[in-house]
């Protein structure tokens, strides 16, 4: 059986493994202290523009998600995200669990606009009386979506010019940031990132590491005390040094880039042979992730030999489902896969 459900289902590249084997005999320093995290920092900080950004490795993204909602939000404080939204969809109420509200808006293929997000957020500042709402303090977004679009920097743009018009943060969910980045079309960069958002991650559980994702804290006022909130919800490892080091080992060289973007030419090679096979599209996506339309003897066929992730049935009673690949796809899993699609 061939995975295309998720792109986390290798244990890290062959770089960061031989990283790891290489330091095995080495000793460090503890809870992210040490002289990996520092370089991969600077890297981080190099690649942003972003001299005086805070940079922190945390084990995974939803501890990132409700830590800096945590962090950043006052208690009668909210978020805005889209309803396929991480924080609001796939994390069991890890951000109401720290007592923030998320108001979930309808999203367009994964996306929320700008006006959507003024809208909603002047019906706290500009209507109402404000004692009986949450105060809209935070904006959630992420690179690439929960249905593997990107946004475009115009549209960014426009997110961020309306949350410093409420004053509120503008957060960017990066788990799959690699992806995103490599998408064609794709007009955003970190640099970008640094310089249109108060904090956002780059993801390596998804891209390529073993685990862990770099938060980069462009808000100053964020990055103060930013570690105790780490430490008060257990996101600091003591062997904080083997997440540095697998992020230096990716970023060396290019490698994150180049990895995260033959995943996404292997999906769109998945995708325009499902579409010349006359299958629908559920969503167009420029990155690893392609949802189409199966009917069930379709599905069953490809469960044969292929393990990919159901999503929905739709009104029509075809299948929506997810193939994924991700930075350990390799061209004979999607040639054999696209010969499969040609013999529906």
């Amino acid at each position: 059986m061939l995975r295309f459900n998720n792109d986390y289902n290798h244990a890290a590249h062959d770089k960061v493994l031989e990283a790891v084997m290489n330091s095995r005999n080495g000793s460090f320093a503890g809870y992210g202290e040490d002289e990996w995290c520092s370089a991969a920092a600077d890297m981080i900080r190099k690649l942003t523009s972003c001299d005086d950004a805070a940079v922190y490795f945390l084990p995974g993204a939803t501890q990132v998600n409700f830590i800096v909602c945590a962090a950043a939000l006052r208690p009668i404080e909210s978020v805005i995200c889209a309803d396929s939204g991480h924080i609001f969809a796939h994390e069991a109420g890890s951000v109401e669990k720290t007592g923030h509200k998320i108001t979930a808006l309808p999203g367009s293929d994964g996306k929320i606009t700008a006006a959507q997000i003024a809208e909603e957020a002047s019906k706290y500042y500009d209507e109402g009386e404000k004692e009986y709402l949450t105060k809209p303090g935070m904006v959630y977004i992420s690179f690439s979506t929960e249905w593997g679009t990107v946004y475009s920097r115009n549209e960014i743009a426009a997110i961020s010019e309306v949350c410093k018009r409420y004053g509120m943060l503008l957060f960017v969910d990066g788990a799959r940031m690699g992806y995103g980045l490599g998408a064609e079309g794709n007009d955003m960069s970190l640099e970008a990132f640094a310089e249109l958002t108060d904090v956002f991650f780059i993801g390596g559980t998804k891209c390529g590491a073993m685990f862990g994702e770099a938060l980069v804290i462009v808000n100053r006022q964020l990055q103060t005390g930013f570690r105790s909130y780490m430490k008060q919800n257990g996101a600091v490892l003591a062997k904080g040094w083997l997440m540095g080091l697998q992020f230096c080992a990716l970023l060396q060289d290019n490698l994150y880039f180049e990895i995260t973007k033959k995943a996404d030419e292997a999906a769109v090679r998945i995708r325009e042979s499902f579409r010349q096979k006359g299958i629908p599209l559920y969503i167009e996506s420029p990155t690893n992730q392609q949802f189409v339309l199966l009917t069930d003897e379709q599905k069953s066929r490809l469960e044969e030999k292929y393990i990919f992730e159901f999503m929905t049935r739709t009104p029509e009673g075809l299948n929506c489902v997810r193939f994924c690949t991700g930075w350990n796809t390799t061209a004979e899993e999607v040639d054999q896969l696209i010969d499969d699609i040609g013999r529906l």
